[in-house]
Order: structure tokens, then C-alpha cells, then sequence
């Protein structure tokens, strides 16, 4: 069930007429935490979509996921529409990392023009290159709107002319570079064409988008063709498909022929038709040429297929997504303690819900293994699976997953590898450090900018799998004031070996529950990674040797009540406070020989082979 890759994306023709005066269809780009989902907040309050809904309204409101919410940043791609005089503004929030470009690539198929949101003390930063870079390319004409203008360290004119850099160095046309630009708070919801003027609102913005972002294009009276881009599911209804109806007309109870990525039709009839208002649906009779609808009662639609007309059905080519980079094996949780927290611990479970997922995900990949318990997952990064992962154990679900590796190809008979390019802004203080890190992990410096307030702003060209399990290094090296980002920036012949992880494990060699005295004996061997009171099993990792290898150690030893006075018997016991891992930082902390075992309530980490005297000894 792979995506259709082409190498190409249906560009707009400017030569086909306008469909609906009176809709505009916009993507907003920005990075993560630029501020994307508080403006769109605010657009939709300023535009009265509040209003028609009675109880307190969340912020972020875009951001419907817990996930997103924790995290602050948006992971599925996601359609409102806003009411502005006459018109009808369809907004597409897209999701900023380039991890899920699955969800960007198939934003940017349903609109005519971008809105380029850009933090005024930041600038442009990798992933705003990574969606601007898919939007140049289609043809689509910018608004670049500097957000966050209010903050002490902001410095608008060179940020605009580090956007006109960026605009440049991606091969824009005249027409995109002669972009307007306005000046946001998106907190407090206002917008000005200059910095002089604060601005009260934002109809400055509103205005720009109905001047600068062209009506669709599409001929209402042509054969009809939505291109399938999202996909949403009911209870009441089944699977709803979300796309943009590119030519012709659609009414209720129409029949249609769906053509298949495979080359098949199959001919069905609409028995729901939903229009955006909001962040409302809608049920409508008819929608025409430029709309964005959903449409129910199709069965066993996919991202990327067309809806035609049965008289005349034409496809719009797939649309195109980028390679993705990185793989994992999924696995059934074999540990000794499988089955205590999860509900769906089986492989059929597991099987389901990663083809639930192929069918919304298009940047991901999922093929068979040897094993019929173990799949192997195909994405785009680390942060994209962990996500996954994540969501399925926030579902129940119960899995262990081996470390990443990277996905290498042939040509021309090359050894061929990804690689990206790496931004990272940290203080001065830190910049050797940093540099020396990159160094081992086969990082090139590419660029190096001092600003003058303090911290630098580093880049380098770095092998994709030099990345895995750098997040975490660099936090610990920058003590938690380094930002890095990275972007996947092509191919290249193979860098040579890098080095991972450079310490042993602490393993517990028998099953039990770790107690306080352990602990403390087993401290000045290494850092501990579980709590006193934790069970553990024979196998499973309790911390991190200081030295390089391996040690089996026994974490539920208990002290001995003697009779015999002792005059250490009044000693206090002293716990280093553990390093409890996240789920990111265990997929990174693992080496080859490690799995990450998954669980509702639990991370644990554990070694492939839980035996000590079954597992192979170094040399």
C-alpha cells in the first residue's frame, strides 16, 4: 500500500477561468512556534466564527489533538473558513515541520496562494524553506507576514531581508519576490503594512489576501474532478473524503466514478456533501469549481485518487511526496511483562492500525518482515514515527521498536545516503562544543552568523543517521538552550562509519523490583535510568555504564538485617534523582542490539535478547 511518487506536481495554469469570485483558498507556512495557529485563532474570532458558538472558546483551537496541544505544534494538516465582507476565505493550516510534509504536500494541491509567517526575531529557519520551497514550485503567489513584531529582540527589515535571501536562493519568479508584507501580533490580533502604525485589527491582512490571493481557477460547466487531499472518518457516516473540487459541479445523491491510484473506477453516489464555515461543517446541495468540500459515502478512498463524472472520467496526477528517510521496526511486545497494560497487544492489532494509518499518512511506508510479528515502518523522520508511536499508545496500544536506521539507495551503481541540512542557534559559549558533536557525527560547517545579541547560528550539511540520538546530546551540551532544525536536503554517496552510542547498558539480571539500597550501591557505576520500586525483568536496561561495556547487575538486592552492630549502620542512603527518559530520548538512547518496549503506562528499555548467558559477548 506504498504512496504514488512522481516528480512532479500539477502547477497552476493562469489560463483557465476564474471559477468563483468570491472564494479564496490560502495555505498558512511557518515554522514551528511562529505563531501559525494563534493568528488563524485570531482570524477566525476577528471574522465572527466565535460567535455562533455559545461556550468558552480554547485557545490554539486549530490544534485539536492532546498531542498537538502538549507539544505545541501542528501535526495534521487542517481546513477552516472565515467570512470577510462577501467572500469566503478557506484556511488550511499546515502543519510546520518537515516531518509530516505528507500533510504539506497535499495542503498546497487545495489552495492558490500561501500566507509565509515569519517570527520577527528568528527569521526564516529550515523547515519554512522545506513547505515555501513546495509552494514556490507550484506556482503559487506569497503574502509574507512578520509575526511576533512586539518582542524586545525583534528586527523586522533584516528579517524581510533574509526572506528575500530565502526567496531568491529558491528560484522565485519576479512576480512571487513582489510580495506585500505586513507587520502582526498575532496575540493581540492586529496587522499593519509598516512598522510605524501598531494597527488595530486585522483587516489589513484580510485585505491582503483578497488582493493578492487569486480566486480559483476551474470551469464549473466542465466534467467534474476533486482531487481527494484529506481524509476524515464518522461514526454515523464512514469514511469522508476532504479535497477541492478543481472542475464541474457536484450535487447530493450525484452518482461519481472514483479512479483509483491503481488504474480502476469504481462508480459510487454521494450521499453527504459538507462545505467548510468555521470551524463548523456544513451540509450543502451543490458546491462548484474552487470549493473545498467533504464528501461522504464512498467507501475505501485514499489520498490522492479523483472523483469524476461517470460520463467523462478524467484523473488529476497523485500528488507528489518526497522519499521518506528513515525506518523502524514495529514489533509485538514479547517482554515478560507484555499484557498488563495494553488492550490491543497482538499482531493483528497491530497490522490494523498501521494500515488505518497508511490510508490518511502518504509520506509513510509500512512492508512485511521475516517475521509475521514485526513490520517495518518507512517515514520521513524520527519525530514523524515517535509521533506515531506515541498516538498508538495513547490508543492502547502495546509494541516494542527496534532503533532507527536509514533507508539507502543505488545509483549508478553508489552507495547512496540522505542527508540534511542542520540550523542550530545556541550561545556563544556553547558554539565549540556544538561544533566538535557535528564534527564526530560526520557534520560539514556550511555557514556561520554572529547577530551581535549573544547566541550564534550554526550550519552544517550532516548525514541523516549522524541525527539520530543528537537531539539529546546537544540538549545535555547546551544545557537546554540550544534550538536545532533540521530539513532533508538530498542524496549523497556514503560519509563512512559513525560511531553510536559510546557507553555499556546496566542490566538487570533477574526479575524483581528495584529497591533503594540497589540503587545506591550501583550509582557510582553509571546513571541510573528507573526509579526505586520500579519491576523489572531479566533484560531489561536499568541504566548507563560509565565504561563502554555492557553489565549485568542485580538492582533488587536488599539490605541484610543483622543483630550486629555496625558503625556504618546509621548511614543515610542518598539516590541520585534518575534520568527518566521520554519516548524520544529512548528511541535515540538505544544501540542496535536495544528495543524501546512501548505501553500505555510504561517506557521501557530492553535488550533484543533477554537471556545474559544467550547474548553475545564482546571481544
Amino acid at each position: 500500500m506504498s504512496s504514488t511518487y512522481t516528480d512532479q506536481m500539477p502547477v497552476h495554469h493562469k489560463t483557465r477561468q476564474i471559477a468563483n469570485p468570491l472564494r479564496r483558498n490560502i495555505a498558512i507556512i511557518a515554522h514551528v512556534d511562529h505563531g501559525k495557529t494563534t493568528l488563524v485563532d485570531a482570524l477566525l474570532r476577528q471574522s465572527g466564527a466565535f460567535r455562533a458558538i455559545r461556550h468558552a472558546v480554547a485557545e490554539r483551537v486549530m490544534d485539536n489533538t492532546d498531542l498537538e496541544r502538549e507539544r505545541g505544534i501542528t501535526i495534521l494538516a487542517k481546513n477552516t473558513a472565515v467570512h470577510y465582507k462577501d467572500l469566503l476565505i478557506n484556511i488550511v493550516d499546515t502543519p510546520g515541520h518537515a516531518d509530516f510534509g505528507g500533510e504539506v504536500e497535499r495542503t498546497l494541491s487545495m489552495v492558490d496562494g500561501v500566507m509565509l509567517l515569519v517570527d520577527a526575531s528568528e527569521g526564516p529557519l529550515p523547515q519554512t524553506r522545506f513547505v515555501l520551497r513546495k509552494a514556490l514550485e507550484r506556482g503559487l503567489p506569497p503574502i509574507v507576514v512578520l509575526n511576533k513584531i512586539d518582542r524586545a529582540d525583534a528586527r523586522p527589515q533584516e528579517v524581510l531581508n533574509e526572506v528575500y535571501d530565502l526567496f531568491i536562493d529558491l528560484d522565485a519568479t519576479e512576480e512571487q519576490i513582489e510580495f506585500p508584507v505586513l507587520y502582526t501580533n498575532a496575540r493581540e490580533g492586529v496587522a499593519s503594512v509598516d512598522t510605524e502604525s501598531r494597527g488595530e485589527n486585522l483587516q489589513p491582512l484580510f485585505e491582503a489576501i483578497v488582493d493578492h490571493v487569486p480566486p480559483p481557477r476551474g470551469n464549473p460547466e466542465a466534467p467534474l474532478q476533486i482531487l481527494v487531499a484529506n481524509l476524515d472518518s464518522s461514526d454515523y457516516l464512514g469514511r469522508i473524503a476532504i479535497g477541492r473540487i478543481f472542475n464541474g459541479t457536484v450535487n447530493l445523491n450525484d452518482p461519481v466514478a472514483v479512479l483509483k491510484l491503481g488504474g480502476a473506477t469504481q462508480q459510487t453516489k454521494i450521499t453527504k456533501l459538507f462545505a467548510f464555515d468555521g470551524l463548523k461543517r456544513i451540509e450543502v446541495q451543490r458546491a462548484m469549481a474552487g470549493d473545498i468540500v467533504c464528501l461522504a459515502g464512498i467507501e475505501d478512498i485514499t489520498i490522492g485518487e479523483t472523483i469524476a463524472s461517470v460520463e467523462e472520467p478524467v484523473a488529476i496526477p497523485p500528488i507528489a511526496v518526497d522519499e521518506p528517510t528513515v525506518s523502524m521496526i514495529f514489533g509485538v511486545n514479547t517482554s515478560p511483562m507484555a499484557g498488563r497494560d495494553g488492550q490491543y497487544v497482538t499482531s493483528r492489532n497491530l497490522r490494523e492500525r498501521l494500515t488505518k494509518e497508511l490510508l490518511g499518512n502518504v509520506s509513510l511506508r509500512v512492508e512485511d518482515t521475516d517475521s509475521p510479528e514485526q513490520m517495518k515502518v518507512i517515514g520521513r523522520g524520527e519525530l514523524q514515527l515517535s509521533i506515531l508511536i506515541e498516538m498508538m499508545r495513547r490508543e492502547g496500544h502495546e509494541l516494542q521498536v527496534s532503533r532507527p536506521e536509514i533507508v539507502t539507495k543505488e545509483i549508478d551503481g553508489v552507495k547512496m545516503e540522505p542527508v540534511e541540512d542542520l540550523v542550530i542557534d545556541v550561545p556563544e559559549e556553547f558554539q565549540g562544543v556544538v561544533i566538535a558533536q557535528a564534527g564526530t557525527r560526520r557534520g560539514v560547517p556550511t555557514k556561520m552568523v554572529n547577530h551581535g545579541s549573544g547566541r550564534v547560528r550554526l550550519e552544517f550539511r550532516i548525514p541523516a543517521r549522524g541525527l539520530i540520538g543528537f537531539r539529546s546530546q546537544f540538549l545535555t551540551d547546551t544545557k537546554g538552550t540550544g534550538i536545532m532544525n533540521h530539513i532533508f536536503a538530498g542524496w549523497e554517496p556514503w560519509h563512512g562509519t559513525i560511531g553510536s552510542r559510546t557507553t555499556g547498558a546496566l542490566v538487570a539480571d533477574r526479575a524483581g523490583t528495584a529497591t533503594p539500597f540497589a540503587i545506591w550501591n550501583l550509582q557510582e557505576r553509571g546513571e541510573i535510568l528507573i526509579e526505586p520500586q520500579t519491576p523489572v525483568y531479566e533484560g531489561m536496561i536499568i541504566g548507563e555504564n560509565s565504561r563502554q561495556r555492557d553489565m549485568d547487575v542485580n538492582v533488587t538486592k536488599e539490605k541484610k538485617q543483622t543483630n550486629m552492630r555496625a558503625s556504618t549502620a546509621d548511614e543515610a542512603i542518598r539516590i541520585i534523582p534518575p534520568r527518566l527518559l521520554s519516548l524520544e530520548q529512548s528511541i535515540e538512547f538505544i544501540n542496535d542490539d536495544e528495543l524501546v518496549e512501548v505501553t500505555p503506562k510504561n517506557i521501557r528499555l530492553r535488550k533484543k535478547i533477554l537471556a545474559a548467558n544467550q547474548r553475545p559477548r564482546p571481544d
